[in-house]
C-alpha cells in the first residue's frame, strides 16, 4: 500500500470511517505479527499478544499526526510494542512505585511525540530534557518497568531445545558451563561480581547495592544490561 494511500486511510479513519480503519488495520497485521512473536516467552498466550499488539496498532491510528513527514510503520512500531510491554508490565510481580510508573509512562508519551518530531527513536537526554528531569530519572523509570525476563527462557529465541539460562548458572560442567564461564570472563570485574552475587550468591538486589557501595537503582540498571549482554553472547 503506498504512503500516500495509507495517509488517506489514516484521515478517513480519524474522521470515523470504520471502514478506512479496518483496511489499515488488515494492511498492517502482519507488522503485528512480527512484532507479537518477540514476546512469546514470556509468559502470554500468543494470540492474547496479537490483540493487545492490535490494540496498540488501533492507537496507532487515531494518534498519528498527519503534519509530519513520517512513515506510518515507523510510528506504529513502537505503539504496538508499547502496548504488548505495558501488558508484560502490569502482569509483572514485581512492584514498583507510583511516582515510577508515573514518570514512565510520561517518558514514553515523551518518546512517542519526539520519535514522530524528530522522525527517529529520541536519546534518553532528549526524553530527560523534554520533560525537564535528570537522565538519569528516565533510566531509572525505563528499567524499573521493563519486562522481567524469565530465567525458564531459552538462551536462543526460536529453539526449543536450547539451553536455559537457569541451566547454565545450575550446571556444574560440560559444553554449557565453559559457554557461560567464558562469556562470564568477557565482563568487567564490578559486573562479574554482581552476576555472581545476584545468581550464585542469591542475593537481592538490595543487599548487592550495600555490599558494593551502589544505590539500588544503579545495580538494577547495570544488572539488566549486563543479562542482555549475556543472552546476546550465549
Amino acid at each position: 500500500m503506498e504512503m500516500e494511500q495509507i495517509r488517506h486511510l489514516i484521515f478517513q479513519s480519524q474522521q470515523g470511517d470504520t471502514n478506512a480503519r479496518s483496511q489499515l488495520v488488515e494492511a498492517n497485521l502482519p507488522l503485528v505479527h512480527s512484532i507479537a512473536r518477540r514476546f512469546v516467552d514470556r509468559g502470554v498466550d500468543y494470540d492474547d499478544l496479537l490483540q493487545i499488539g492490535s490494540l496498540g496498532l488501533l492507537k496507532a491510528i487515531n494518534d498519528f499526526n498527519l503534519d509530519y513527514d513520517v512513515r506510518f510503520s515507523t510510528y506504529a512500531v513502537p505503539k504496538i510494542m508499547g502496548e504488548i510491554k505495558q501488558h508484560l508490565r502490569k502482569s509483572s510481580p514485581l512492584t514498583v512505585s507510583r511516582s515510577t510508573k508515573k514518570l514512565a509512562s510520561q517518558a514514553l508519551h515523551a518518546k512517542d511525540v519526539l520519535s514522530q518530531a524528530l522522525g527517529r527513536n529520541p536519546t534518553i537526554s532528549e526524553i530527560a530534557a523534554h520533560l525537564e528531569v535528570e537522565p538519569e530519572d528516565v533510566v531509572c523509570a525505563f528499567e524499573a518497568v521493563a519486562p522481567v525476563y524469565s530465567l525458564q527462557a531459552p538462551i536462543t529465541q526460536g529453539d526449543e531445545d536450547a539451553p536455559e539460562f537457569q541451566d547454565l548458572v545450575a550446571t556444574s560442567g560440560g559444553h554449557e558451563s565453559l559457554m557461560l564461564k567464558q562469556a562470564l570472563q568477557n565482563l568487567s570485574p564490578d559486573e562479574r561480581q554482581i552476576i555472581l552475587l545476584r545468581y550464585f550468591a542469591e542475593k537481592s538486589q538490595s543487599e548487592v547495592a550495600s555490599e558494593l557501595g551502589m544505590s539500588q537503582a544503579q545495580v538494577s540498571r547495570k544488572e539488566a544490561r549486563i543479562i542482555r549482554q549475556l543472552r546476546h553472547e550465549l
